[in-house]
């Protein structure tokens, strides 16, 4: 593979499940789930010095890590107005889960552990992976005239085996490489992406730009959830957010799913998708 060049922070925002979902089942998990990425160049990594700016403006010096959900809102105000500011790229799958209500994937669930109960988590990481890695080689190609590893840091979370995500991902290079992907519409630039070697978890403590990347699921999550999301974090992302070579950024850094949700959502989750178009 070639040389590691870049890194991508994976971290999310929301529940991931899907048999009972808000506001359907007034327990069930979250209506929404974000999965976001912070992408930076590998030889600068410079993110435990923004965190530490950020705390310091914020005037949180004393803490060590950034969390976004517990901040009051001028600081997550000034979060997003910072990250806006840096050499990075950022994106963000939002899902509405709502439709997917008691779904099951059985034709992932019966290939193997690989997917299993945690199929719908693959599943918008795969969509991700295939614009963090479009958008990796391109900038590679831009920067070293030959396609660069994107590396890629998930926040460890509870629940999920990163040797399955692994093994996922080689499974899905092995059906792209034979041309027999289940879903045609997507694939990620394998030129990039090396599925044994340069995929890990951390906790969020152990590497800032997970912080960072927490900052901008939630940002996103906060945009769409509730009868009165808050736009105006997510929206100071803009200058950030990973754009087509045409400029377009919606579909494209940011991506909803289902795609023809817009059409029937609600006038308050329309805003932030409608600025973004």
């Amino acid at each position: 593979m070639p040389k590691v060049s870049y890194v991508a922070y994976i971290d999310e925002s929301g529940d991931d499940g899907v048999a009972s979902v808000r506001p359907i089942d007034p327990t069930g998990a979250s209506e929404w789930f974000v999965l976001s990425a912070l992408v930076v160049r590998a030889e600068a990594q410079r993110e435990t010095v923004w965190v530490r700016d950020i705390l310091k403006q914020i005037r949180l010096e004393q803490r060590r890590t950034l969390h976004f959900q517990p901040l009051d809102d001028w600081r997550r105000t000034l979060v997003c107005a910072n990250i806006a500011t840096l050499p990075v790229r950022c994106f963000a799958v939002i899902s509405n889960k709502a439709n997917m209500h008691g779904y099951r994937n059985k034709k992932a669930e019966a290939a193997s552990a690989i997917a299993g109960r945690t199929w719908f988590y693959w599943w918008v990481t795969r969509l991700l992976l295939e614009r963090v890695s479009d958008y990796c080689e391109r900038r590679a190609l831009r920067d070293y005239g030959e396609p660069r590893t994107v590396r890629l840091e998930f926040a460890r979370r509870r629940g999920l085996r990163y040797a399955h995500l692994r093994a996922y991902l080689y499974w899905l290079r092995t059906q792209s490489q034979a041309g027999e992907l289940y879903l045609q519409r997507g694939d990620l630039k394998w030129s990039v992406i090396d599925p044994i070697n340069q995929v890990a978890a951390y906790d969020s403590s152990e590497r800032a730009g997970l912080q960072l990347s927490d900052s901008i699921a939630s940002a996103f999550y906060q945009s769409v959830n509730g009868p009165s999301p808050d736009i105006s974090y997510a929206l100071a992302l803009k200058p950030r957010m990973a754009r087509r070579p045409d400029g377009q950024i919606f579909d494209y850094g940011l991506k909803l799913m289902p795609s023809g949700y817009l059409q029937r959502a609600g006038l308050q989750q329309r805003k932030i998708f409608e600025l973004y178009k």
